[in-house]
């Protein structure tokens, strides 16, 4: 697929270099334009639909998160692109797909877009074709300890389980109930079902999975109505499970 992407990097010669590298060894990024301020690759941002911005962090009058933050509803990939590696974990929190540090590897820029496709290839197939989840489970038992006993849950009536300190919150349809176990110990139990964790706070079967919506890390709807946040780093692994 064509990616459409900008460049936001203040130094020319970095541009140069970076539009120079996407036109030989990238064919499938489009580049619509080049900032070399916040406020330019705000504008362009705003002024396009964009599926990824190579972003500088360190520019006059600001950094590159200073321009995400201005960013209202973010459905576009972000590769960064600095010659300092001390940024990489607030890089991480800022939902990146790649950092990669100056001067620039082809391999690892080939590497960075690569992915970016990847992710942009899912969330295209996942709005436009009937949801196909893979690896769908068969109906299953599990037990469910409580203080008098214990419940019989079948793994498909379960639509989410949600992490509460040293507890967990199965949702079902129309109900849920609090289970003195860990979010992990029902990641576990529930690994060889279709059950997906796409934030360290929820744990989500697949089959109730509705609609995915691109944002940051985007978020899913379920069976039951919930909108649940999808953490960044847990999206390609999300989309990997539909077709």
């Amino acid at each position: 697929m064509k990616m459409r992407a900008i460049i936001v990097e203040d130094e020319e010669v970095s541009r140069k270099i970076l539009r120079n590298y996407l036109g030989k060894y990238c064919p499938n990024v489009e580049l619509l334009g080049e900032a070399n301020n916040i406020e330019d690759g705000l504008k362009l941002i705003e002024e396009n639909e964009l599926d990824l911005v190579f972003l500088d962090v360190e520019m006059p009058f600001g950094t590159g998160f200073d321009l995400l933050d201005k960013v209202e509803n973010r459905t576009f990939e972000t590769v960064f692109v600095t010659a300092y590696d001390h940024y990489a974990i607030e890089a991480l929190n800022n939902h990146a797909s790649y950092y990669l540090l100056k001067p620039i590897s082809i391999d690892e820029l080939i590497k960075a877009v690569n992915i970016v496709a990847e992710i942009k290839e899912k969330e295209n197939e996942l709005q436009h074709a009937v949801l196909s989840p893979k690896n769908l489970s068969t109906s299953e038992k599990i037990t469910i300890p409580q203080q008098d006993g214990f419940e019989v849950l079948d793994v498909n009536d379960i639509v989410f389980c949600k992490a509460d300190d040293n507890y967990t919150e199965i949702h079902l349809e129309n109900s849920k109930m609090l289970v003195s176990k860990t979010l992990k110990y029902f990641e576990d139990v529930l690994a060889k079902h279709s059950f997906v964790r796409i934030h360290k706070s929820y744990l989500v079967n697949i089959t109730a999975i509705t609609k995915y919506k691109k944002g940051k890390g985007g978020s899913v709807i379920v069976s039951n109505g919930k909108e649940i946040l999808v953490s960044a780093s847990k999206k390609a692994n999300l989309l990997s499970y539909f077709k």
